[in-house]
Order: C-alpha cells, then sequence, then structure tokens
C-alpha cells in the first residue's frame, strides 16, 4: 500500500505497510480500485452532458462513493467491494443511456472499460495496480497536484453530500466532480492545466459549503450564540459524534420521551446553536473532545455512541459493543444503521448504566455565525475604528493524535487581550474551554462552527472587508490553520481560489505536495509553515 493522504503518514512520507490511521492494506487497495472506478464512471458522466444525459442520484453516489475514501470514514473491506461493484453497475447503465442519446462511450481501456474481478483478494490485487505511485514514471509535479485535486475532491464531495442529504443540490457541484475526476486520467495535462483544476476545486467548494450553509440554516435556523455545559446529567445517554445534522435530529426525535439525553461529540458542538435542534428539552450538552483523548472518553462514556461520519481513531474492542456507525461510517466489528432507524441505539442506551449523578462543569459558547456576527457587526466596526480591538486571528483546522498541535493551545492563550480569536472545525478542541474574556461585550473567543462552516468565516472576513472598503489581505486578520484530512485540502483550496493570503499552516506540511508545487504556493500567495506561537505573534503583531 502506499497513503500520504493525512498529515499524520508514516515519517512524514506515507503510509506503506499500514495507515498510522488504522486503515489496513486491503482497504487501501480497495480505496484505490473504488477512486478507479469512479474515474471511469466520470468519464461517461462527461459524456452524457455532452448529450444532455444527467442523473441526480448517480451523481450523488459518486460523491458518496468518492467520500468513503477520506481519511478515517470507512474501514469496512466488504462495503468497498460492494461499492466498487455498484460504481461499475451504474457505469454500465449510464453508457446504455448515453448511447441512446447519441453519445460516444467507445473507451478502449482504462476505468471506462474497468471490469472488477468476482473475490475481494482478487480485486485487492487490481488496486494494487492502479495506487497513487502506480505510474512511476510520471512526473513528481504532476503527481503532486493531481492527488491535491483529489483531495481536494474528497472533501468538496463530502460536502456535497452532507448538503444533498438535506436537500440541496447544484449540478455545477456535480459536473465539477466529473469533469475532474476524469481528467486526472489525461496524461496530456501540464502543471499549469492542473494548476487551473486545483483553483476550480476551490471555487466549486466555496459553492459546495455555500450550499450546506442554506441547508443546515434552512432546516434548522441561523445558530445563534449559546451555552453549552460540559458536564452531564444524571441519566441514560446517548452521544452523538461527527458532521451530519440530519443524524442528530433523528436521534433526537426518536430518543424523545424515553428518559435519555444526548450529548454532542467532536465537530457536532455546534448543533446546540439551532433553534430547530434547541428545543428538544433532552439535548443536554457536550462530551469530550475530538481527537486527544477519544479513546478513553470512549470507554468512559456509560451509554450508547453514533458515528455520523469520519473523525475517530480506530474503535477499541472495549467499547465497540456500544457504538455505532451511521451514513458511510464503518468498520469491521462495528454495528451500522444504514436506514437511520436508531432504534438499536436507543436501546443500548436504555440498557447501560448512563450517568449515575450529575457532573458539573464548565460551559462553553457557540453559535457565533456569519449571521449572529454580522448581527453585532456595528459593535465589532466601531471597536476596530476606537482600536479597542487590534488584530482577529482565525485559529482553526483540523485536530489529531500527533505531537506537535499544543501549538494551537499556546498560541490562543498568548494571544493579547486586545484581540479576538474565530474558530472552527475539530481543531478548536485545543483550547475551546478557555475563557478570554470579552471587548466590550464581544466574546474574544468566538465559536464559528464545523469545518464546513469556514463559509462563515470567509462571509465574516468580506463583510469586514467591505466595511472598511478594503480587501481581505488588508484586514487586520490573520489565519492561523491546522489540517488533518482531505476536508481542510478542499477549504484550503477555497481560501486560494478567493486570493487570501498569508496563511500559516501546520502541524506539518504535507507530504503529497512537492518542493516545486510548494515554491509555487509560497511565491503567489505566501503560505507558511507554523513556527512557534511566539515567534508567530511577534512577526503578525510586532
Amino acid at each position: 500500500m502506499f497513503c500520504f493522504q493525512c498529515e499524520q503518514t508514516s515519517k512524514g512520507e506515507g503510509c506503506t505497510k499500514i495507515g498510522v490511521c488504522g486503515k489496513q492494506p486491503d482497504v487501501a487497495a480497495l480505496q484505490d480500485l473504488l477512486l478507479y472506478a469512479v474515474k471511469g464512471l466520470s468519464q461517461v458522466a462527461v459524456e452524457g452532458r455532452k448529450v444532455g444525459i444527467n442523473d441526480k442520484k448517480l451523481d450523488h453516489f459518486a460523491c458518496e462513493a468518492i467520500f468513503s475514501t477520506l481519511t478515517n470514514v470507512d474501514f469496512d473491506s466488504n462495503r468497498f467491494v460492494r461499492l466498487i461493484n455498484e460504481t461499475v453497475r451504474r457505469r454500465e447503465d449510464l453508457k446504455e443511456k448515453v448511447t441512446a442519446a447519441g453519445g460516444k462511450v467507445d473507451f478502449a481501456e482504462g476505468p471506462a472499460t474497468f471490469i472488477p474481478e468476482a473475490t475481494k483478494e482478487a480485486l485487492v490485487n487490481q488496486g494494487e495496480q492502479v495506487g497513487v505511485k502506480s505510474d512511476p514514471a510520471m512526473d513528481q509535479d504532476i503527481l503532486s497536484l493531481r492527488e491535491l485535486l483529489i483531495y481536494g475532491l474528497k472533501g468538496l464531495a463530502a460536502y456535497a453530500d452532507h448538503a444533498a442529504i438535506l436537500g440541496r443540490e447544484d449540478d455545477t457541484v456535480y459536473a465539477f466532480v466529473h469533469e475532474a475526476m476524469a481528467a486526472t486520467l489525461d496524461k496530456g495535462l501540464s502543471v499549469e492545466d492542473y494548476i487551473g483544476l486545483v483553483m476550480k476545486c476551490g471555487e466549486i467548494n466555496f459553492k459546495a459549503m455555500e450550499l450546506l450553509d442554506a441547508a443546515n440554516t434552512g432546516v434548522y435556523g441561523h445558530p445563534v450564540p449559546t451555552p453549552v455545559p460540559l458536564g452531564a446529567k444524571k441519566g441514560k445517554a446517548i452521544l452523538v459524534s461527527g458532521h451530519d445534522l440530519k443524524d442528530i435530529e433523528e436521534i433526537l426525535k426518536q430518543s424523545k420521551d424515553k428518559g435519555i439525553y444526548v450529548y454532542t461529540h467532536g465537530e457536532m458542538l455546534p448543533c446546540h446553536g439551532y433553534p430547530e435542534l434547541k428545543k428538544y428539552p433532552h439535548f443536554y450538552g457536550h462530551y469530550g473532545t475530538a481527537w486527544q483523548n477519544q479513546a478513553k472518553e470512549f470507554d468512559k462514556f456509560p451509554g450508547a455512541i453514533l458515528m455520523t461520519t469520519n473523525c475517530i481513531q480506530k474503535p477499541r474492542d472495549s467499547y465497540k459493543d456500544h457504538i455505532f456507525t451511521t451514513g458511510l461510517v464503518g468498520w469491521p466489528g462495528v454495528r451500522h444503521i444504514a436506514d437511520k432507524n436508531f432504534t438499536p441505539v436507543i436501546e443500548k442506551a436504555l440498557e447501560l448504566p448512563g450517568f449515575l449523578e450529575d457532573q458539573n462543569g464548565k460551559k462553553v459558547m457557540v453559535g457565533f455565525g456569519h449571521n449572529a456576527v454580522m448581527g453585532v457587526a456595528d459593535k465589532i466596526i466601531e471597536a476596530v475604528k476606537n482600536k479597542a480591538i487590534r488584530h482577529f486571528f482565525l485559529v482553526g483546522g483540523c485536530d489529531g493524535a500527533k505531537p506537535g498541535r499544543d501549538y494551537y493551545t499556546r498560541f490562543v492563550e498568548q494571544v493579547p487581550d486586545d484581540c479576538v480569536v474565530l474558530t472552527l472545525a475539530c481543531g478548536k478542541f485545543r483550547f475551546f474551554d478557555k475563557d478570554l474574556g470579552d471587548i466590550g461585550g464581544i466574546p474574544r473567543l468566538l465559536d464559528v462552527g464545523q469545518c464546513n462552516d469556514a463559509y462563515s468565516a470567509i462571509q465574516i472576513a468580506v463583510a469586514l472587508a467591505d466595511a472598511f472598503n478594503c480587501g481581505v489581505n488588508d484586514l487586520p486578520l490573520s489565519m492561523i490553520l491546522s489540517w488533518y484530512e482531505q476536508k481542510a485540502c478542499a477549504i484550503l483550496l477555497t481560501l486560494l481560489y478567493l486570493g487570501v493570503k498569508d496563511i500559516r499552516l501546520g502541524p506539518t506540511l504535507p507530504a503529497f505536495v512537492s518542493p516545486n508545487v510548494l515554491n509555487v504556493l509560497v511565491e503567489k500567495f505566501n503560505i507558511m509553515p507554523i513556527k512557534t506561537p511566539e515567534e508567530d505573534l511577534k512577526a503578525i503583531l510586532g
């Protein structure tokens, strides 16, 4: 196997025996084969669009298939076998429709003609022939940009999937997914061609995040500032982790009046700010973080646990009996719920002891999306004008278990009292419970939301730039980002598409970015690696 798509990849170079994330070689090979199959499906879909053949269900399926290969989503080899075969079946059905409409699907070779073997072992062998480094003669800069594009597409596919679940879709997004996946097969593309596709991926990802923002707020209302307890209530308990708001809504509906409290974990924390979710009286608080102590936290949780998307370390055997997955998520030995009937989760929660007494803890504030922040924009603008607020820092992104991420905690702790920190995604769990006080009633730590709520952060920045009649790069705003997986890649590409410069990125730079590609990013956007909090704050503030 060879995989270097995440920040924690072995030795900062690539995982070759087993994934640091726990991914086994057979799963890695099957993921590679699934992506290969989707590329073939996309080739046919591109031809189909030329003759007016569009299929939203197929387009959504393609996004789901791509999303399933994102870090820490699905490690169940049997499910990848099914996905590969389903991809090929859909490809062949689409070929018939395109042919009937007068389109051309006479591909001589490659993924559009690929026929999967009958056994899992044989499929693994096929996958090993089409992995990241299957062409040793490929130019390293082309390989780097190709993989950057694919990883950006994985993040884009995740956001498009979340939006589609709530009824928001856009054919512009789907068309680009197919266009870009098919383009990765074109050996005639130059470095400049790939840079254009990478920037377009950032543009389309912005559209996908916009769709998801509209989906979330359209169904659940705009988030409002809300205090969330970090303790626990005496009683039965369900913990929901991941990203998918529809799943937590269903859990809340189905567990209503059953004597069970529902808690968030990880990226579900911002759900407490949505009015249509806040209305459930048994939606109580937040338990644990996202990465640092996750296994220990799950071991101690006395109720049922539901994982809705990625962001979990390999499950321990000690809590496999009370953990469930839904959507695309899967691990061997963990029960999967495909139909959103969460009766087994509820029954397990009622069977387990729950919390035996109240546990009082801190409270944290959530709900500072673009609508809430713009509601007090006049106060913020006045505070900047009278120099009460000197600088804004966006400190957010992914969390992970690899050493070095304490940088973000130390950075936030050292931010001067006349500065405001905006944060989002699971990276905030390094410091989300810090009491930074306020500036004239404006909290110094503003939780914008999940990783996809980078859209909100961008809207806030654009609104401030408009208010001060300047560009985003001219604002007293610095971005200090952490990355782990491919949604972070997609967001970074969006920021670059928007022309944002001077981003500080860590804890380490991506292994899949070649030196020459990195030089281009540095020269054009002044991307730089984080150093120490002291050095970076001095460089920014002087």
